[in-house]
């Protein structure tokens, strides 16, 4: 009886390691990547259409000889632009010392 419980015991702790192994590690995987897109997308976008709506209430209340509209799209680009490039930095393999 004791065999089977140590054999048993010997499983589970197995397999408690290779579930945080598997954490630990979670490899290449295609649907991360999709992830990866998705992320980089937002944060691109949501600015841009914000920046596109804060233009058009921005003409009907302070009228400019410039385009709110074009002005605030293009921050919202560079700004979302920045906000996508800080997630990579951050999300990405580590510098050239890293042997990922």
């Amino acid at each position: 009886m004791s065999q089977k419980n140590d054999r048993s015991a010997e499983d589970i702790r197995r397999s408690a390691e290779r579930m945080k192994r598997s954490r630990d590690e979670p490899g290449v995987s295609p649907l991360r990547g999709l992830g990866a897109f998705g992320i980089i997308g937002w944060s691109i976008s949501v600015p841009t259409v914000g920046g596109a709506f804060l233009g058009l209430w921005l003409n009907d209340v302070a009228p400019q000889n410039f385009s709110w509209p074009i002005a605030l799209i293009l921050g919202g680009v560079v700004a979302g632009g920045i906000i996508a490039w800080s997630w990579i930095e951050r999300e990405g393999p580590e510098r050239k010392g890293d042997k990922r």
